[in-house]
């Protein structure tokens, strides 16, 4: 199973859209800008998913699912959500098909028309907030914790599988507070646990800090963001969590009744993360050689490759692998004993390689002669031969060295990729060079980011959470500036 994977240094965009395909991660669709999710890609979704909806029962919240489709006047009330989102949004017109009249085949039917349009969900605060003018009545109903597992529809020009697609999947958390310290409160817990998400599952290292005016979600008084950096240098917005303010509540009319017997607006938050996450986890870690998985994420974690000729060679192998299989099992790790005889051992470990299987166990006659098994872990692409009386301990203790190595081995990255500038000619030269996240003095205003924007592509990823006040002047306009902020472009 030949690789023939184009090296990141070659071109990383090209080596990221063929390591998607070959790796059985996803593939493109009928469907223009949508992507089909393979088995393999999903089982790591699926893992992903697992993780965040313990992580988000555990703090309180509840799963529920809300329509697909939105009126269209929702989508008008709240006048900042409307224009963040318009240029986005798919819209349903029409009920009904019908057969051409010439018999070319089939139309849709003119007479079946909406009277009033449905916008596919881009996101799903107006259908929510909707919903909980409903549910919410008095303070005795609050807070409200509800988080949805569903598919969004963005139109998209440009897409790129994981990274951008017209449809994706994601979560979306929508929750309703008595006041605004809760409220804030909640949105800074839901960046906190995509962190501590992404750090101790993803092994990704991530900034948590807070989005510029012209950055927040549309509709947002603040959000809330994890920044990562790939490879290539360039950042990938992790996670976002948004304190929305009385905003919708105003715009949807949902008031309780507070201790003292008033009517008032509830506080609001949303916050999400989405398939985009396959994205940050590929760029982060994968080499040249496939993909690189942390154990805690990989779908297999140890694959057992027999090397043998003939049946008599494989029972006695089996023999050996079968009760291992099941020891490991018992510890909790996933294990895949492969012995297809339809594929040769080197087509095996090619093929777990580019899988990203952060363990590869291979045995062949001379192992079973020695009680030992050869040991390869993905990270490092060391060997070693390990006698059967340790390879459980070995192999479990594999799944957290490479877990903290993968990790280490990105933090290095990006400690060596933040630069700090003073000056906007320094600034675009480190762009233009080295890339990365970038430190540097701005002046708080609009025009200025604009500005940064047009002429160098990088944006102000974040204002660092662990910021430390630095009074300083703005690369750009020499205007005072109290901290420095992350600019990187990004993807």
């Amino acid at each position: 199973m030949g690789k023939n994977l184009t090296t990141r240094t070659e071109d990383y965009s090209k080596w990221y859209n063929e390591l998607v395909v070959k790796a059985d991660l996803a593939e493109n669709s009928g469907v223009r800008g949508c992507m089909v999710i393979k088995p393999y890609g999903f089982a790591i979704w699926e893992k992903m998913q697992a993780q965040l909806d313990k992580m988000f029962k555990e703090t309180g919240h509840e799963n529920a699912y809300f329509p697909l489709f939105i009126p269209k006047s929702y989508l008008s009330k709240e006048a900042s959500h409307v224009e963040g989102f318009a240029k986005e949004c798919a819209v349903v017109t029409h009920y009904r098909l019908k057969n051409a009249e010439d018999g070319s085949g089939i139309v849709v039917d003119e007479d079946a028309k909406l009277e009033e349009e449905l916008i596919v969900r881009p996101t799903s605060e107006t259908i929510i907030w909707d919903t909980y003018r409903r549910w919410i009545q008095s303070y005795r109903d609050l807070p409200l914790l509800i988080n949805q597992w569903a598919n969004v529809v963005r139109w998209e020009m440009r897409t790129r599988l994981f990274l951008r697609t017209a449809e994706f999947l994601w979560q979306e958390g929508h929750t309703a507070h008595a006041t605004k310290d809760e409220a804030m409160e909640e949105a800074e817990q839901m960046m906190n646990v995509y962190a501590e998400f992404a750090e101790e599952h993803m092994a990704v290292p991530v900034i948590k800090g807070t989005k510029t005016e012209s950055e927040r979600f549309a509709g947002a008084e603040e959000t809330f963001c994890i920044e990562a950096l790939m490879q290539d240098g360039k950042a990938l917005q992790a996670g976002t969590s948004h304190f929305l303010g009385q905003n919708f509540a105003k715009a949807f009319d949902v008031k309780f009744a507070n201790k003292e017997g008033k009517q008032d607006f509830v506080w609001a938050t949303s916050w999400g993360v989405s398939t985009r996450l396959m994205g940050a986890l590929i760029m982060t870690h994968s080499d040249d050689n496939g993909l690189v998985l942390p154990p805690k994420l990989a779908p297999i974690q140890v694959v057992i490759v027999p090397i043998y000729k003939g049946e008599e060679q494989l029972d006695a192998i089996s023999e050996k692998v079968n009760p291992l299989v099941k020891a490991l099992r018992l510890k909790g790790i996933t294990v895949k004993y492969d012995k297809r005889d339809t594929h040769k051992p080197g087509f095996k470990f090619n093929e777990y390689e580019l899988k990203g299987v952060p363990v590869r166990i291979a045995i062949g006659k001379r192992d079973l002669e020695n009680g030992t098994y050869e040991v390869a872990r993905r990270d490092t692409l060391e060997k070693q031969s390990v006698n059967e009386g340790e390879i459980i301990d070995k192999v479990v203790s594999l799944m957290d060295e490479i877990q903290e190595n993968i990790h280490n081995k990105a933090l290095a990255h990006r400690a060596s990729h933040i630069s700090e500038v003073e000056t906007y000619d320094e600034f675009k030269k480190v762009l233009e060079e080295k890339g990365g996240f970038i430190s540097a003095h701005w002046d708080g205003t609009i025009a200025t980011e604009d500005k940064i924007k047009e002429e160098t592509k990088a944006t102000i990823r974040c204002i660092p959470i662990a910021v430390k006040e630095e009074a300083g002047k703005c690369m750009v306009t020499g205007k005072p500036s109290a901290h420095r902020v992350l600019f990187a472009k990004a993807y």
